[in-house]
C-alpha cells in the first residue's frame, strides 16, 4: 500500500459521552471498538486507554488494552502506562499504538510535570508526569517512525504550556532527531494551539488540521496528527463520536 490511514483517538478509557452527566457516563468498550473499526485505519494511536486507579495502582495486564489487542485482529501493538505515581487522579492514562504492519524499536520517554499546585475536591495536589511512546514500522517498503503522546492540561491548572514548555520541548527534540517519514499524534492539551503548531513547524512538522474542535467539553483543538516533509496528507476528517469526550481524527497519507 502506498497510501495509508492514521487514526488519532483519545478513547477516555471507554467512557461514552452523555450530554447531561458526562462524568457519570458508563464505560462501554464495545463502543470504543466500533469506533476504531469504523475507520479501517492502518495505524491507530490511542490515549487514555486505561482508567487510573486509587493510589496509582496499574493493573497488569492492562484490562482495556488486553481487550483491544484481542479484538483487533490483524494488528501488532504496543502499550505503556506512564510512570507509576500514587498522586494519580481517576482519569484516563496509558498510550497505545496499533499497526497492521509489524512494530519494532518501541520506546517510551517520561515527560516530567512541574510542581504546580491545584485544588482537587479540597485537596492540594501537584500533577503527575506524562509520557511519549514510539515505534517503527515499514509501510510500502518505507520505514515510518510513529510517536504518540498525551500532555498535561495546563489550562486546567490556571497556567499554560507556553509558559511551561518543558514537555513540549522534549517532544520537539524527538521530532528534530527523526529525519525519515515521521508521524506524531496525541492529545496535546493546548487550548491556544497556535503556539504548539508554530513550535513543531520549527522542527519541520505540519498538523493535518487546526480549525475544527476536537473536544466536547470546551471548544478547543486538542488532538493533532503531525507529519514531516517525506509524507503528504491527502485527506483528513474530524469525526464526532459518542464513544468518548474527544472526537476521532483521521488522515490519509502518501509518501512525498
Amino acid at each position: 500500500m502506498s497510501r495509508f490511514r492514521v487514526l488519532q483517538f483519545n478513547m477516555q478509557f471507554g467512557q461514552i459521552w452523555d450530554d447531561t452527566y458526562p462524568d457519570r457516563a458508563p464505560v462501554r468498550l464495545d463502543a470504543t471498538l466500533r469506533e476504531i473499526r469504523s475507520h479501517n485505519a492502518d495505524i491507530v494511536l490511542l490515549q487514555e486507554v486505561e482508567q487510573a486507579m486509587p493510589g496509582g495502582v496499574q493493573f497488569q495486564p492492562p484490562p482495556n488494552y488486553t481487550r483491544l489487542r484481542e479484538e483487533l485482529k490483524g494488528y501488532d501493538s504496543y502499550f505503556s502506562y506512564p510512570k507509576q505515581d500514587p498522586r494519580e487522579l481517576p482519569f484516563g492514562i496509558g498510550l497505545a499504538i496499533f499497526s497492521r504492519t509489524p512494530l519494532r524499536s518501541t520506546s517510551r520517554l517520561d515527560l516530567p510535570s512541574p510542581p504546580i499546585e491545584f485544588d482537587f475536591f479540597g485537596r492540594k495536589m501537584t500533577p503527575t508526569d506524562r509520557l511519549l511512546i514510539g515505534a517503527r514500522t515499514t509501510v510500502a517498503g518505507r520505514e515510518v517512525q510513529l510517536f504518540n503522546t498525551h500532555l498535561l492540561a495546563f489550562f486546567m491548572l490556571g497556567s499554560s504550556s507556553t509558559s511551561n514548555p518543558f514537555q513540549r520541548n522534549l517532544v520537539a527534540d524527538q521530532l528534530t532527531a527523526s529525519h525519515g517519514p515521521t508521524i506524531l499524534t496525541g492529545d496535546f492539551n493546548v487550548s491556544r494551539h497556535g503556539s504548539l503548531v508554530a513550535q513543531f513547524a520549527g522542527s519541520g512538522y505540519s498538523t493535518v488540521q487546526e480549525k475544527e474542535v476536537t473536544w466536547r467539553r470546551r471548544p478547543f483543538v486538542l488532538d493533532h496528527i503531525f507529519y514531516n516533509a517525506p509524507l503528504r496528507c491527502v485527506s483528513h476528517r474530524v469525526v464526532p463520536t459518542p464513544a468518548s469526550d474527544h472526537h476521532a481524527l483521521v488522515a490519509d497519507f502518501e509518501f512525498a
